[in-house]
């Protein structure tokens, strides 16, 4: 199950917003850049409705495998677990995450990736 529409990032200003006012959580194999929700940018791509949830991306580089369905396969993998730990009744800040995997093979740590998503997570304050 892949994230909602309303819950995803789009655009490279989105991106680029995210990148520079963000504060910084560094796993060892991922890193995790949050910053707070800037409704205005998304107005460009018409999304004036669920401006103000809690958005994810997930990007999976080249560096972590050069076939695209072994990233998309660690891409919705952790997706879901954010979805499974997201309660719909608790009243999220809204605020832009952006999850980065570091370079490196993932095919044997799926249990140890996931472990630490869960921990970053948790570290960040996202999910209690």
């Amino acid at each position: 199950m892949a994230l909602p529409k309303e819950m995803r990032l789009k655009g490279h200003r989105t991106f680029k917003y995210i990148h520079k006012n963000s504060k910084k959580y560094y796993g060892k194999l991922m890193d995790f850049k949050i910053a707070r929700a800037c409704p205005k940018i998304l107005y460009s791509h018409k999304i004036y409705t669920f401006t103000n949830n809690l958005k994810l991306a997930i990007t999976v580089s080249k560096k972590v495998s050069k076939k695209s369905v072994v990233r998309n396969k660690i891409r919705r993998m952790l997706q879901d677990n954010f979805l499974k730990n997201l309660k719909k009744e608790d009243n999220h800040n809204p605020c832009w995450v952006i999850v980065n995997l570091k370079c490196g093979s993932f095919s044997n740590y799926e249990s140890e990736l996931l472990k630490e998503f869960q921990n970053l997570l948790f570290k960040t304050g996202l999910l209690k």
